[in-house]
């Protein structure tokens, strides 16, 4: 009596149970990168805040080094208006960060600005700044490597094919700008 009433259950709803746990998993997946694009987004900002300040206080020493300093303003901007995928603002985001390299290889020349307090805290600033960016992005793209997994191993890709869960991107830089640039002016 009982045994069609669980091959019912262990046809039907098993299966049914299996697609609303991994449509949730996908969805809550999905979500985790959203969010740690969100954090990504917060320490980019904060970047971009903390560099009109690092060239105002450059440019006062250099005066004569502008090509630099429009050429980081200028990316700062660029970085700033980025709303695309991972992988397009990433492009602009290692623009600045050579960019960046370049001012801060300015300031080598100039031994009063590397003793300037204001200086050395907008420093202090950009460095932390840019261990939280590379901390984010590991944390983004932990998310996105769990979500790929996901989305691309049987069974589970065919219910993320089903329901149009699309494949994410990474947030890769150029190796030159992998590390955290030095700034030791000691």
């Amino acid at each position: 009596m009982w045994e069609p009433l669980i091959l019912i259950v262990v046809v039907f709803l098993l299966p049914v149970i299996y697609v609303v746990l991994t449509y949730n998993t996908l969805v809550a997946l999905r979500n985790h990168i959203r969010d740690a694009w969100g954090n990504i987004d917060t320490e980019l900002k904060r970047r971009y805040d903390l560099i009109p300040n690092l060239v105002a206080t450059v440019k006062g020493y250099a005066a004569h080094e502008k090509e630099v300093f429009e050429r980081v303003t200028q990316l700062r901007a660029q970085c700033l208006a980025s709303q695309g995928a991972p992988h397009e603002q990433a492009a602009d985001e290692n623009q600045l960060v050579n960019a960046l390299q370049q001012l801060l290889a300015v300031v080598e020349n100039y031994p009063q600005l590397k003793a300037d307090q204001h200086f050395l805290k907008l420093q202090r600033e950009l460095v932390n700044t840019e261990d939280r960016i590379q901390a984010a992005r590991r944390f983004f793209n932990g998310n996105v490597r769990d979500y790929r997994n996901k989305c691309e191993t049987f069974p589970s890709s065919v219910i993320a094919g089903i329901f149009g869960f699309e494949s994410q991107d990474y947030f890769r830089v150029h190796p030159s700008v992998r590390e955290v640039p030095d700034m030791d002016f000691g």
